[in-house]
C-alpha cells in the first residue's frame, strides 16, 4: 500500500425537511417541527489515492438506520468505483433533526396507524427524500476531485462537553440538567462517573493555497436546542457554519465522536445557558489553530477496512419477557398520556419487546466496525452511541495519531456503555431497545476497531494497549 498523489472532492446538499415532520431524540413525544432555526445537510468527502478509493457521507439528522445506510453505500460505491465496505455514513445525532429511517421499534415489532408512525422514531416520506439528497452530495463530490494535499493535528477544549451520568448519595446513577435544582446546588451528586474526551481532532485537505474540506472531531450529544420543535444542526452546524466563513469554497464536515455519557450542559455551573453558536465558534477556534500548525503532505495512503463484530444480546427478566410477551400477542394499541405522549409502561414494555424481537431474529447483533486510512491519520467510524471510555481506549491503543473516532454510523444500535456502568443503573443503561447488549459488548468494539488499525496501520509488532483512566473495564 504505497502512497499517492491524493485527489479529493467535496460537496454539501440541503436535507432541510418541510412542514412539520417528526424530530427524533426524544421518547414516546411527537415533536412536530414548528419552523428553521438553521438548514440541515447531507456533506460528501470523496478520496482516490492511486487505485484506492473511499467516500465519507455525514448526514445532519439523529440516527441512520441499516434501511437507509445500505442503499446509500451501495449508490456511493457505484458512483465512485469502490465496495460498500468503502463507504463510511454516519449521523451527526443532532436531536433537532429528524432520523433517517425508523429507530424506536423493531422492524418486527406489530403495525402502528399511519398518523403515529412516528412512535417507531422516523417519518418515511422525509427519509426517502433525504436519501436521495444524500446520493446527489456523493454524486457533486465525485465531480469535484482534484489532487490535494493533506495534514491532521488536534487541540485540546475541555469547557465544553461533560460527562452526564451522576452518581448520587444513594449510589445510583441520573442525568444532570440545564440548571441546578435550587441555591445550594445539586447537594444529592456525589460525582460524575467517568471522563469526557476534549480533543478536537482535525484532518485537513488543501488545493492549491485554499482548504478544500476540513474533517473535526469533537465528542458531545447536540441537545443545545433540543427539545424546541425547532430544526437545527445544533453545534454541529455551527462549527460548521464558522468554519465556512474562515476557509471560504472549504466543505466541512463534524466527525461526532462516542457520546453516549457526553452532554454539554456542565453539573456544576449555575449560570450556564445553552449556546450552540458560541459553541461553535469556540470549536472553529481550536480547530483554525491546530490547522495553522499543520504541514501538508502531496502524497498519501488511502485505505478503508471493514469488520463485523458479533454482539450478544442482554438477556431479559422472565417479568420483562412475559410483559412484551403479552403486548406481542394481543398487540395492544399505544396507551396515551396526552395527544403528543404514549405512557412511559407502554414505551418500556414496546421497547423490550423490540429487543426479544431482534434477539431471536438475529441471535447476535451484526455490528460493523469501520476504519478509514487517510495519510497518517485514521477514522474510526462506531454504529450506536458508545460511552466515551471506548473511545479513549480506541484512541490510546491505535497505532497513529490523530485516531478519530465517528459515531452513530451505519446502523442503529442503541447506547454501548461499559460494564461498569450497567451496573449503576441509569438511562443509558436500563434494558430498552437502546440498551439492549451485554456488558462485554464495549470491550469486544474497541478490539475490534483496533485489529482493523492494525491492518490500516501495520506496525511492527502488537503493542500492549492502555486503558484510560476510568476505563470501565474497557482493555485489550
Amino acid at each position: 500500500m504505497a502512497a499517492a498523489t491524493l485527489r479529493a472532492g467535496a460537496a454539501r446538499v440541503d436535507i432541510t425537511p418541510a412542514g412539520p415532520v417528526h424530530l427524533s431524540g426524544a421518547v414516546g413525544v411527537h415533536r412536530p417541527a414548528q419552523s428553521v432555526l438553521e438548514p440541515l445537510y447531507a456533506r460528501a468527502l470523496v478520496l482516490e489515492a492511486g487505485a484506492a478509493r473511499a467516500c465519507l457521507v455525514v448526514l445532519d439528522v439523529t440516527i441512520v438506520t441499516e434501511e437507509y445506510s445500505r442503499p446509500l453505500r451501495r449508490a456511493a460505491a457505484e458512483i465512485i468505483g469502490c465496495t460498500e465496505a468503502q463507504v463510511i455514513v454516519c449521523a451527526t445525532q443532532t436531536h433537532s433533526a429528524p432520523s433517517l429511517g425508523h429507530f424506536m421499534l423493531d422492524p418486527d415489532f406489530p403495525e402502528l396507524p399511519a398518523e403515529v408512525e412516528w412512535l417507531r422514531g422516523g417519518d418515511t416520506a422525509y427519509s426517502d427524500w433525504a436519501l436521495g439528497q444524500a446520493v446527489e452530495a456523493v454524486r457533486q463530490a465525485r465531480e469535484e476531485l482534484e489532487p490535494v494535499e493533506v495534514a491532521a493535528g488536534s487541540g485540546i477544549e475541555g469547557r465544553l462537553a461533560f460527562n452526564r451520568r451522576a452518581v448520587g448519595r444513594d449510589g445510583q446513577v441520573f442525568m444532570p440538567g440545564r440548571t441546578w435544582p435550587g441555591p445550594l446546588g445539586p447537594t444529592n451528586l456525589r460525582y460524575m462517573e467517568g471522563p469526557m474526551d476534549p480533543e478536537v481532532g482535525v484532518i485537513a485537505l488543501r488545493a492549491g493555497e485554499k482548504l478544500k474540506a476540513l474533517l473535526v472531531h469533537y465528542t458531545c450529544h447536540p441537545v443545545h436546542v433540543f427539545p424546541k420543535q425547532i430544526v437545527s444542526p445544533d453545534w454541529p452546524g455551527a462549527l460548521c457554519d464558522e468554519l465556512e466563513r474562515m476557509y471560504p469554497g472549504a466543505v466541512p464536515l463534524v466527525l461526532n465522536g462516542a457520546c453516549g455519557n457526553i452532554n454539554p450542559w456542565p453539573p456544576f455551573e449555575p449560570e450556564y445557558a445553552d449556546d450552540h453558536v458560541l459553541m461553535g465558534k469556540q470549536l472553529a477556534a481550536m480547530a483554525g489553530k491546530v490547522v495553522g500548525t499543520m504541514e501538508f503532505a502531496p502524497t498519501a495512503r488511502v485505505d478503508c477496512r471493514s469488520a463485523i463484530v458479533p454482539l450478544a444480546f442482554r438477556e431479559l427478566s422472565a417479568e420483562e419477557t412475559a410483559k412484551a410477551e403479552e403486548m406481542l400477542a394481543r398487540r395492544l394499541t399505544p396507551e396515551w398520556q396526552d395527544e403528543a405522549h404514549v405512557t412511559g409502561d407502554w414505551v418500556v414494555t414496546a421497547s423490550v419487546a423490540s429487543v426479544l424481537l431482534q434477539a431471536r431474529r438475529e441471535g447476535k447483533l451484526a455490528y460493523e466496525v469501520q476504519a478509514l486510512r487517510l495519510g497518517e491519520a485514521a477514522i474510526v467510524a462506531l454504529p450506536g452511541e458508545p460511552f466515551v471510555e471506548g473511545q479513549l481506549a480506541i484512541k490510546i491503543g491505535s497505532p497513529v495519531y490523530p485516531t478519530v473516532v465517528a459515531h452513530c454510523a451505519t446502523q442503529y444500535v442503541g447506547y454501548i456503555p461499559t460494564a461498569a456502568a450497567l451496573a449503576r443503573g441509569g438511562h443509558e443503561v436500563n434494558t430498552r431497545y437502546w440498551a439492549k447488549l451485554r456488558p462485554e459488548a464495549l470491550e469486544e468494539i474497541v478490539a475490534g476497531a483496533l485489529g482493523l488499525l492494525d491492518g490500516t496501520h501495520p506496525r511492527p509488532s502488537a503493542a500492549l494497549r492502555a486503558t484510560p483512566p476510568h476505563g470501565g473495564g474497557v482493555t485489550r
